[in-house]
């Protein structure tokens, strides 16, 4: 964050509305907005993670992402405000002077001495909401719901805000000289880095090597609606952390947009050269990247050097996906650790080479404009940041897999069921999951043509599409009430399922009773409901013939 005006001692400090700047309604109208449109890319992160996973999966990244803003802002306005911009306790932690908030409401703060302290708070509640909820994409498809909202309570306490008061609340990494505009270290390493130590610990989701880790995404339209939300607010993001409207409020959103474009541009060209086609969600993801990666440096750095710092950001974030996903094999299911902790770490090491205090006056100068010290003090900060969030999460692992109930893997049966119905109680797309009960349970009397014009068959599994070509769909209803066995089983490799539709229920139970005992919570599939059943139906529907 810059502020205007932010002398030396006086961070927390407090000023009566009418005294000296407090308060400009042009900067405060300005924040009032950027706070909404920071809001929305909750929501918008909800969007674009769901459309990139399996359907099975989609209804519970959003209820994370959800469940979590509603978590996070409650800590935010009852005590994580005052420990990120309260009174500086040995650069460390900040006191409780404006636990619930206290005191501003008819006060401009130091930090921002010309909006009122209230939409400061607001403006910064968002970003303390949503940096833990990027962890969503690296655990997605195989964490226990419950875990996970435990997981960020106290990651958010522990990571989120010493981090932030070091850098933003006067603590001792700015004392160092240590910069982050808008979020490089305090959000994107620290929850990219997070997020990479949680997808180590929670291994790979089953058919990973048959997909290489990118399963098929099951709605890419409603990613490009959360994708084009998250750029919209991206401006907000960056513009909004000048606290004010000004030349470096200019400077913050053009370097915003260069990023965005030029490692767009930057993963276009790879997508091509890759993959002979330029595939859409390369390109989502390469602007969000690019986002990512100009955050902390939008509001120090002149525009040329946008472009440069770009490149580094494309090749980077790109070639980050093949160490951590080819090379490691490390199923980040989204990338965050690539997309935002590894673009938000070079963006915080290049204001050591390219800010200028002739962008941002109560910024610093770079190597390029006389200040070479400024890349290590950068270095250090980074590092220190990298491994105390990462050391933070290795503990919060540790000790939640000590204790039963908070374990962090789900079961193998909910994990191939999907975590949708199994924690939410719905499917994301209804019509798929409930043809096949339609006779049965409705009494329609419904033609096989129609039943298997349903059938949602991995495109990437030849050998299924061969036997759902051979059946016979011709056959008299007898044949086929016949044909159909009464048995489940996984071929582990191909994830691929067989499926007794008139028997499930005693066939199912006989097969999945040797994995009851692993946690309470855990019912065997068979018990169900039916339309999760056919969830198994999704990807995979063979007849035993």
């Amino acid at each position: 964050m810059s502020s205007s005006s932010n002398p030396e001692g006086t961070c927390d400090s407090l000023l009566k509305f009418g005294e000296g700047t407090c308060f400009n309604t042009g900067d405060t109208s300005w924040m009032l907005v950027s706070s909404l449109l920071v809001l929305g890319m909750v929501p918008a992160l909800s969007l674009f993670e769901a459309g990139l996973l399996r359907r099975k999966n989609s209804l519970s990244i959003i209820t994370e992402v959800v469940v979590g803003i509603i978590l996070m802002m409650v800590l935010w306005y009852s005590f994580g405000f005052t420990l990120v911009f309260g009174k500086d306790f040995y650069g460390l932690i900040g006191g409780f002077n404006f636990i619930f908030l206290n005191d501003l409401g008819d006060h401009c703060l130091s930090y921002a001495n010309t909006i009122p302290g209230l939409v400061f708070a607001s403006f910064e509640s968002m970003f303390a909401s949503i940096c833990p909820l990027l962890m969503t994409g690296a655990i997605a498809e195989r964490m226990r719901f419950r875990s996970f909202l435990i997981y960020i309570f106290f990651w958010e306490i522990l990571v989120y805000y010493p981090v932030a008061h070091s850098v933003w609340g006067c603590g001792w990494l700015s004392q160092l000289g240590f910069v982050d505009f808008a979020g490089g270290t305090v959000i994107h390493i620290t929850a990219g880095f997070s997020g990479l130590v949680l997808s180590w610990y929670l291994g790979r989701r089953i058919g990973f090597e048959k997909f290489h880790g990118e399963f098929p995404p099951s709605n890419i339209p409603i990613t490009t609606v959360g994708f084009c939300l998250l750029w919209l607010g991206w401006y907000s993001f960056n513009g909004g952390s000048a606290l004010s409207v000004s030349p470096v409020t200019a400077f913050a959103l053009s370097n915003t947009t260069i990023g965005a474009v030029v490692t767009g541009l930057i993963w276009s060209i790879f997508s091509l050269i890759t993959c002979k086609r330029i595939e859409t969600v390369h390109v989502i993801n390469g602007v969000v990247a690019g986002l990512a990666g100009i955050t902390p440096a939008s509001g120090y750095v002149p525009v040329y050097s946008s472009f440069i710092i770009s490149i580094f950001l494309g090749v980077f974030s790109w070639y980050g996906i093949v160490l951590f996903k080819g090379k490691l094999k490390i199923d980040d299911c989204l990338d965050v650790s690539s997309v935002h902790g590894l673009t938000g770490l070079i963006g915080t090491l290049a204001i050591g080479f390219f800010a200028s205090k002739d962008v941002n006056p109560t910024g610093v100068n770079g190597a390029f404009y006389g200040h070479w010290e400024q890349i290590f003090i950068q270095l250090a900060g980074v590092i220190i940041v990298l491994i105390y969030s990462s050391f933070i999460t290795l503990v919060l692992i540790y000790i939640l897999e000590k204790s039963y109930y908070f374990r962090l893997s789900v079961k193998e049966e909910v994990e191939i069921v999907g975590l949708d119905y199994y924690y939410h109680g719905h499917n994301a797309y209804h019509d798929l999951e409930n043809t096949y009960e339609l006779s049965s349970e409705t009494g329609t009397d419904v033609e096989e043509e129609d039943e298997f014009s349903y059938i949602d068959i991995e495109e990437d599994n030849d050998e299924q599409q061969q036997l759902y070509q051979n059946i016979n769909i011709n056959k008299s209803k007898e044949e086929v009430k016949t044909t159909k066995s009464a048995i489940y089983s996984r071929d582990t490799d191909k994830s691929s399922f067989v499926v007794d539709k008139d028997h499930k229920h005693s066939s199912g139970h006989h097969h999945h009773h040797h994995h009851h005992h692993h946690n309470d919570d855990d019912e065997d599939i068979a018990n169900l409901p039916r339309n999760v059943q056919n969830e198994l139906l999704n990807r995979t529907f063979l007849i035993k013939q």
